[in-house]
């Protein structure tokens, strides 16, 4: 069947009513759980300010599910199952099946979240009668302490880069950005030439929900990344095919620059996430570190660890890693027990007794040490 949008109906909304209202082949209606979930993701995209990394995440959530319900069901593909054929039981064993496959609770909550999106949206379309996920909830989760490497691993991880090479003053660059600021491994991604102040020493960083803000960078990241605009970027810029020259190089065109992207393939076109990723684990490997046990996000929690550790404030550090709520950084003082131990035994003044037998408090005045090292 051939469909083709009206010329005054926007695309989006030619998609929703194709995917919802219009007959498939054969004249059945589009009514399978995969018809409905190409129906969702197409609405979410509409109606609410979600990134594409977000739209990413409900498909996968929901191909996960289906993949579950299609082996519950024993039938032979999800065209065949229509979104009435999923119970609350079924849902419950889902949350019971991702636990045997060893998900953590939050992983759990958040592929539950994403079911429950799409049940509600059925139930408000009348597809369904009754929402199956009302009711259903997970698993108790629990909090679990952000992985992160202590200063002589990235110590050891930027050492084992080769930065005589274009390619390792590139790499050097990356890590260096993602543990000296902290950025998601998505906002590093999208950086352009232009995003990096290196005489004030900030990034300009695009984050969740589109929000823009500002991050301070240390000299030895700022080096790096001068080492690689200057001596390593041109190198993978002139691989850049000429059909795709004109449209992406931006020459010398003012006010343009900051349009070119920050790091480079070796095509000249912007590294992606997956690149980025694959870049980490490789010298992850060179450095002896397990790879499995690090991601870019690791980079990040080992930002935040090692500020906190250094006497940052949490407002200060919850403003560079961009939360949106200061509970969200506070999870970084539980992976620092030394660290609050040392804080009270510096400000409490019961935290010593004292030795001289005159009732004075002797303690050796920690607080005024502890001054001087942050000095």
């Amino acid at each position: 069947m051939q469909v083709r949008p009206d010329g005054n109906m926007s695309l989006t909304h030619f998609m929703l009513t194709y995917y919802v209202d219009c007959p498939r082949e054969g004249g059945s209606m589009a009514n399978s759980l995969l018809d409905w979930k190409e129906a969702f993701l197409v609405e979410i995209s509409i109606s609410r300010t979600q990134s594409p990394n977000t739209i990413e995440a409900y498909a996968y959530d929901l191909d996960q599910f289906f993949d579950f319900i299609v082996s519950k069901h024993f039938k032979n593909d999800i065209e065949s199952i229509h979104p009435s054929d999923v119970t609350s039981e079924d849902i419950r064993d889902y949350i019971v099946y991702l636990g045997q496959q060893g998900y953590k609770g939050s992983s759990i909550s958040r592929k539950l979240s994403s079911v429950r999106s799409f049940c509600r949206f059925l139930t408000a379309r009348e597809v369904l009668e009754t929402n199956p996920a009302k009711g259903v909830s997970s698993r108790k989760t629990h909090t679990y302490l952000p992985k992160v490497l202590s200063e002589e691993d990235v110590k050891r991880l930027l050492e084992c880069i080769d930065t005589q090479t274009p390619y390792g003053k590139r790499d050097r660059a990356i890590i260096e950005l993602l543990y000296g600021a902290g950025l998601r491994i998505s906002e590093l991604a999208k950086l352009n030439v232009g995003d990096v102040d290196y005489s004030l020493g900030f990034v300009q960083v695009i984050g969740k929900g589109d929000k823009e803000r500002f991050v301070p960078i240390g000299s030895v990241a700022i080096d790096a990344l001068g080492d690689y605009l200057e001596n390593g970027r041109p190198f993978f810029e002139q691989n850049r095919s000429k059909a795709h020259e004109s449209g992406l190089s931006l020459g010398n065109q003012a006010g343009r620059t900051t349009k070119k992207p920050l790091f480079l393939n070796k095509s000249g076109q912007r590294l992606s996430v997956r690149s980025v990723r694959r870049i980490l684990d490789k010298h992850l490997l060179a450095a002896g570190l397990d790879p499995s046990q690090c991601s870019p996000h690791t980079l990040r929690h080992s930002f935040a660890t090692h500020l906190i550790s250094g006497g940052a404030d949490l407002r200060s550090v919850q403003d560079m890693l961009g939360h949106a709520s200061i509970t969200t950084t506070q999870i970084y003082t539980h992976v620092l027990p030394e660290r609050l131990k040392q804080v009270y035994e510096n400000a409490h003044p019961r935290a010593h007794s004292s030795h001289d037998g005159t009732g004075e408090d002797t303690r050796i005045d920690l607080a005024e040490a502890e001054r001087k090292r942050i000095k």
